[in-house]
């Protein structure tokens, strides 16, 4: 695939997202638009995805830690071809499965619930750990965001990954430098925390989170029997520009003039 083929899918996937906020008059919008590109690299070349068996034993892992941008996930999912795109449609409704946060199993290739910040990467560890035991080829990845690495079970999961070298367990750190409160290097700075990684065990990449070709490029060039961590720098709200890098995308979700004009940028990208 070409770069302008991801760029695309990705354009589909920030619609989707616009959609479900928009009609649900819910937030987080600037959370799920900063992990598009990461989720399209992953789900459309990284991971081993076969939509004729979902729950084969050895199937690539994929758990979403900052699940309050579930949207993401679930239009990505969507695109990929795992569910058709009318269950979008009952996002934020009464009764619905279709969360703020995701829950396990409430849509085909949501593994865990999550939304509690800090969990995700120990849940990884040990589905890695467990793969590793069995002699399975499971690959298991895990997508944080920067403010989430302030939690202190971070770092518990990320000395055990090295001490137990699970090269079979990736981190992606969504690194916008925005969490709900202000700008994450003025909240806990850890402009350097790819030293602390190292120093656990784990090796390294830092990339341009919106470049699909670099993205997918720093997987492949994954080489040790360590754990693997992928420091991706993003923009909160990527997609949209007024939206960009603007702390109010957390919570706020678009008037109807804004929904309309997000969605006219978005479908010229189509």
């Amino acid at each position: 695939m070409e770069q302008q083929d991801y760029q695309k899918i990705a354009s589909a996937i920030r619609l989707s997202i616009l959609e479900m906020i928009y009609n649900s008059k819910s937030s987080h919008i600037g959370s799920a638009f900063s992990i598009v590109d990461l989720l399209v690299c992953l789900y459309f070349n990284v991971m081993s995805v076969n939509l004729d068996d979902r729950c084969a034993i050895e199937r690539d892992l994929f758990i979403l830690s900052k699940g309050h941008a579930a949207t993401a996930l679930y239009a990505t999912l969507c695109q990929r071809g795992y569910f058709a795109s009318k269950e979008l449609e009952k996002y934020g409704e009464s009764g619905t499965k279709l969360s703020g946060h995701v829950i396990k199993d409430c849509l085909p290739g949501i593994e865990v619930s999550a939304g509690s910040l800090g969990h995700g990467l120990p849940i990884a560890a040990g589905m890695a750990l467990a793969a590793k035991l069995d002699n399975r080829r499971n690959q298991v990845f895990c997508l944080m965001g920067d403010g989430e690495c302030n939690e202190g079970s971070v770092w518990e999961a990320a000395i055990f990954a090295g001490h137990h070298q699970l090269g079979n367990l990736f981190a992606i750190i969504d690194f916008n430098n925005q969490q709900g409160m202000g700008r994450s290097d003025e909240i806990l700075n850890l402009s350097e925390m790819g030293q602390a990684w190292e120093g656990f065990g784990w090796e390294v990449q830092t990339v341009d989170g919106h470049n699909h070709l670099e993205i997918i490029k720093a997987f492949a060039n994954f080489s040790t029997v360590k754990p693997k961590v992928l420091i991706a720098k993003t923009v909160k709200g990527k997609g949209v520009a007024w939206m960009e890098d603007k702390i109010e995308w957390h919570y706020k979700s678009p008037t109807e003039d804004q929904y309309q004009e997000a969605k006219n940028i978005l479908t010229a990208n189509l």
